[in-house]
């Protein structure tokens, strides 16, 4: 097991005459009976020493007193979870000194004691050191009282610790959602204080904190504290926008378009794909500005295209990947295609079904229509149709190909896209079942179109 291995590296450190104890969010989730992604040791050991002891090690940290130790070769990875990096996190008790850039220690104090290094950490719940050789808890801060009262509290005075650190905003928000936690009321008073100055932050870091509340089975009460500290409007404006957005009560009694959202975001489990959550959070981001009130009812004609474009500018502001980008913004651009697939030709339908990772598609509709009208009727009749439809008939193998059209004495162009597309609606329609059919229909195709290759 993981664990084994952090005693292991516990184990080792006090035989070469050194304090060691497991240390914060792993104390916090065995404490909570819950499996910890990652195990971190806190050690008197300076880094040197560390990686004396263990001469495997990766000094990524050694400037803020952190090593890596490796998990050696052999290990059981049964019980690793899969976003495990099989390294042990092993620090120097320290103290940190200034924090000019709002995320990073200007200068590292190491010290000898657990209670002095507790001191510099985030939260009550992740000061707790544990003895793992003899199971005590070393709790300097009240964390215990605080895991057993659920309370988000920080260690010390709040400002200083938001000061010292801008991304711990938002960890108070991501740990009260996760744990369903109340934040302590100086520590949420010190939040919306210091709202505006999460934009110190690295986007990079602001995303991936979002993505994990969002992807953590709590996403609805995650957005909802960031609402009510103030920090949507900060790193979310488009999100928050929603707010007071009413729509049509005949297709949506749920009410205005950011409780719509918050719906479908609490119905996203734990450790869901993170375009599909992000895909769920935007889908919508085009109706407030697209929002007017016509003659029979409220509309928002055009909030898809909108949509799609505010999507790509969110993803790119948080510098997304390219293959994450595309798939949330094919999920903003087709989620209201589904009102059209009983009308669909069977050809259109077929490449509908074809779209990247088709289950997100999917699953985005079915909680959209859930958290709207709740009926699924058109769900069950895409699920239907991929049920009964083989999977070469959707993505059949192509007929012919442009060697045969020049074989045909035809030109290449940018004729051949178009008819080689024709070629494709008729074989998906099931009117092609060959080449030679195919060819044929070729034939036909350009007597009846002479200006395409002309």
């Amino acid at each position: 097991m993981l664990k084994d291995a952090a005693i292991s590296v516990v184990r080792t450190l006090r035989e070469h005459g050194h304090q060691a104890y497991l240390v914060g969010g792993c104390v916090r989730d065995l404490l909570l009976g819950r499996r910890p992604a990652d195990y971190d040791v806190a050690t008197d050991a300076p880094p040197e020493r560390v990686m004396r002891i263990f001469p495997q090690t990766y000094a990524v940290g050694a400037q803020f007193g952190v090593v890596l130790v490796p998990v050696r070769d052999g290990f059981d990875e049964s019980d690793v979870p899969p976003e495990h990096n099989r390294v042990i996190e092993v620090a120097t008790f320290r103290s940190d000194v200034g924090y000019s850039d709002g995320r990073h220690p200007d200068q590292v104090v190491y010290s000898k004691t657990p209670a002095e290094d507790v001191q510099r950490r985030d939260f009550t719940i992740n000061g707790l050191m544990l003895d793992p050789l003899s199971g005590e808890v070393l709790d300097f801060v009240g964390g215990q009282t605080d895991l057993r009262a659920g309370i988000i509290r920080t260690i010390g005075a709040p400002r200083q610790r938001f000061h010292e650190d801008k991304l711990r905003l938002l960890r108070a928000v991501r740990f009260a959602a996760r744990f369903g936690y109340a934040i302590e009321d100086s520590t949420f008073s010190a939040i919306k204080e210091l709202a505006s100055s999460i934009h110190q932050v690295s986007r990079e870091r602001v995303r991936d904190e979002l993505t994990k509340m969002l992807t953590e089975g709590q996403a609805r009460r995650a957005f909802e504290l960031l609402d009510a500290t103030g920090l949507l409007r900060e790193v979310l404006p488009e999100i928050s926008a929603m707010k007071g957005v009413e729509q049509p009560p005949q297709f949506h009694p749920e009410g205005d378009v950011f409780v719509h959202t918050l719906i479908m975001l609490a119905m996203l489990p734990p450790g869901c794909s993170r375009t599909l959550a992000w895909g769920v959070l935007l889908h919508d981001v085009g109706k407030p500005p697209t929002f007017r009130v016509g003659e029979d009812r409220i509309r928002f004609d055009g909030h898809v295209e909108i949509g799609e474009k505010m999507a790509q500018e969110i993803c790119r502001r948080l510098r997304m990947s390219n293959e994450d980008t595309q798939q949330i913004l094919a999920l903003v651009a087709n989620h209201m295609r589904f009102a059209d697939v009983q009308r669909m030709k069977e050809s259109t339908l077929k490449r509908f079904l074809r779209l990247r990772d088709f289950h997100e598609h999917l699953e985005l509709h079915r909680i959209d229509c859930l958290g709207a009208h709740g009926k699924l009727d058109l769900h069950e009749f895409v699920r239907e149709k991929l049920r009964s439809t083989p999977p070469d008939e959707i993505r059949p193998e192509p007929l012919i190909s442009g060697h045969d059209l020049i074989a045909e004495g035809l030109k290449p162009g940018p004729a051949f896209k178009e008819i080689l597309a024709a070629v494709e609606d008729a074989q998906l329609e099931g009117m092609l079942k060959n080449k030679n059919e195919a060819m044929d229909f070729v034939r036909q195709f350009v007597l009846s179109n002479p200006d395409l290759v002309s």
